[in-house]
């Protein structure tokens, strides 16, 4: 499946016993050996009672993750075209809390991304106070950024344009940066206006992918932070448009775009792999 361009191999783990370790995880993932995706999502059943189903998000490096936007859109189609519910409203818990998912009648996705958090040690972020903007210093340049949380770290910087912003060389160097002591998906920023902003994002575990769902959420927080965007952004990535709202404080942040069906199938996954392939 993909979301905007941001691609995904899904699992159902209630109907299968399923049970991958990061070799065979990143197997899986590896677009020349395996299937190929920048992400795995596994469908789970809940482990609290007043929730539908459980989401759990890997990495094309085998790690696991607490939260992935477009994934959600995914995971929201899958779970109705597989017959798993019938509802339009769906309550998913995820590494990172609580979300809700609405489907319409065209197949849009808008998701619930819970409030934002900029406290710090909730990002986290290696700086004591909070700020609508940090600064840090790489190879004796400094750099200007926001941070948030979205259920994942996020730094947002704004560029002058994102076609020449060095994306993957600058991206890989501030993923790992001290600041994030867990990393960070690092988000390139150019505002066009108000309402509208273009976006790429270096996704920690994944490199750079054709959409982020919560690097432009996060990236439209941010943006408002900074008194440059309204409560409702369109957000051009390199996959396709997002629409973000957001209408500050406490509030929640809302996600809508696509999720589409690419294909399905079955694959053999090898309980044991060498190391040049486990490595990849």
């Amino acid at each position: 499946m993909h979301g905007t361009g941001n691609d995904f191999v899904v699992l159902d783990a209630i109907n299968q016993s399923l049970d991958l370790n990061e070799s065979q995880m990143r197997f899986l993932s590896d677009r020349h050996f395996g299937v190929g995706c920048d992400q795995i999502l596994v469908v789970e059943h809940a482990l609290n009672p007043d929730v539908d189903f459980r989401y759990r998000i890997f990495n094309a490096d085998g790690g696991e993750v607490e939260q992935c936007g477009n994934g959600a859109r995914c995971f929201a189609r899958f779970i109705r075209e597989k017959g798993l519910t019938d509802k339009n409203k769906i309550r998913v818990e995820t590494n990172s809390g609580i979300i809700i998912l609405h489907v319409d009648e065209s197949n849009e996705v808008t998701v619930d991304m819970g409030s934002p958090r900029l406290d710090p040690a909730d990002i986290p972020l290696a700086i004591a106070l909070e700020a609508k903007a940090y600064q840090l210093e790489l190879e004796n340049n400094d750099y200007t950024f926001g941070a948030v949380s979205m259920g994942n770290p996020h730094c947002v910087m704004e560029v002058e344009s994102v076609k020449d912003a060095p994306v993957a060389e600058l991206g890989e160097k501030l993923e790992s940066h001290a600041c994030f002591p867990q990393r960070a998906n690092i988000g390139f920023m150019e505002v066009i206006n108000r309402s509208h902003i273009k976006l790429r994002v270096y996704e920690r575990g994944a490199a750079e992918t054709l959409a982020c769902g919560t690097g432009a959420c996060a990236a439209a927080v941010v943006g408002q932070l900074w008194g440059k965007l309204d409560s409702t952004v369109t957000v051009t990535l390199p996959g396709g448009n997002l629409t973000i709202k957001w209408l500050g404080a406490n509030s929640s942040v809302f996600l809508t775009g696509p999720a589409a069906f690419v294909f399905e199938g079955e694959i053999e996954i090898p309980t044991s792999l060498d190391n040049s392939l486990a490595k990849n």
